[in-house]
């Protein structure tokens, strides 16, 4: 199977500019991206795919066992880096995708070159000095909500993840891409996300790292990003004006603004 296929691989922006990889969360797919890649096409050559199972990707190469883990998305990213040949790509992940980046960087240290990690958490639950957001018991019960309804599920957490309540129409926007999604492979990727702990992980990140957090994030409090920058050597965390878990959406222009200092920064 081809990969770009598989993944509906687009590439865009200038073919001589250092390549930069924008990776899609959870229930969402590349088009979630639309507002950032205007601010980076002119100087960077922008990749974006859509993981199995979200978008246009080929459904029909779906693994539960694959996806079952975050490294089965991270060799997805490693498989379409490797068939575009890029060298020293940055990667931009929101959300889950922050983690599946720091998996791949470390699997492929010469294709993947410096991390953006939009809104990340290497782990939802709480544990003994460490504050994700949510215990034990709220996952599980999100888990169960989700496989029992989906459809129910996206229209009552869509708002949520998405904050902003006066600007009900981005919440709708999540809900819509949720509901896209097929649910049966929606619920593998929520357990696959929810459940992750990939912590351990982040201190063998080696490249050049940006973590960007929100004042507000119901998902991935402020104390995940602190504990992300702290975990990461020589990494920089930047604090938008922005609330919610989706900046890039609700906050276009201040995320742009730090992604292409970041960008500019890079050797």
């Amino acid at each position: 199977m081809d990969i770009l296929r598989r993944n509906n691989v687009t590439v865009t922006g200038n073919p001589h500019g250092r390549t930069v990889v924008l990776a899609h969360g959870f229930g969402c797919d590349q088009n979630m991206w639309r507002l950032t890649v205007p601010a980076l096409e002119r100087d960077h050559r922008v990749v974006l795919f859509d993981y199995v199972g979200a978008g246009r990707s080929d459904l029909s190469a779906f693994s539960a066992e694959r996806y079952g883990s975050l490294d089965g998305y991270a060799r997805d990213v490693v498989e379409v880096c490797e068939r575009l040949d890029l060298r020293d790509a940055v990667f931009v992940g929101h959300s889950v995708s922050s983690m599946v980046g720091v998996l791949a960087a470390v699997r492929a240290p010469d294709r993947i070159g410096a991390l953006v990690m939009v809104a990340p958490s290497p782990r939802y639950i709480d544990d003994e000095g460490y504050r994700g957001g949510f215990s034990e018991g709220d996952i599980e019960e999100l888990l169960e909500s989700l496989d029992a309804n989906y459809l129910g599920w996206s229209a009552a957490m869509a708002p949520l993840i998405m904050g902003n309540p006066e600007r009900p129409e981005l919440g709708d926007e999540l809900r819509n891409s949720f509901c896209a999604t097929d649910p049966k492979m929606a619920y593998v990727f929520a357990r696959t996300t929810f459940l992750s702990d990939t912590r351990d992980d982040l201190k063998g990140v080696r490249v050049p790292t940006l973590v960007l957090e929100c004042t507000q994030d119901a998902i991935a409090p402020r104390e995940v990003g602190a504990f992300v920058h702290a975990a990461i050597p020589g990494s920089t965390l930047v604090t938008l004006d922005a609330t919610g878990h989706c900046p890039h959406l609700s906050a276009p222009e201040a995320t742009n603004a730090a992604v292409v200092e970041f960008l500019a920064g890079l050797a």
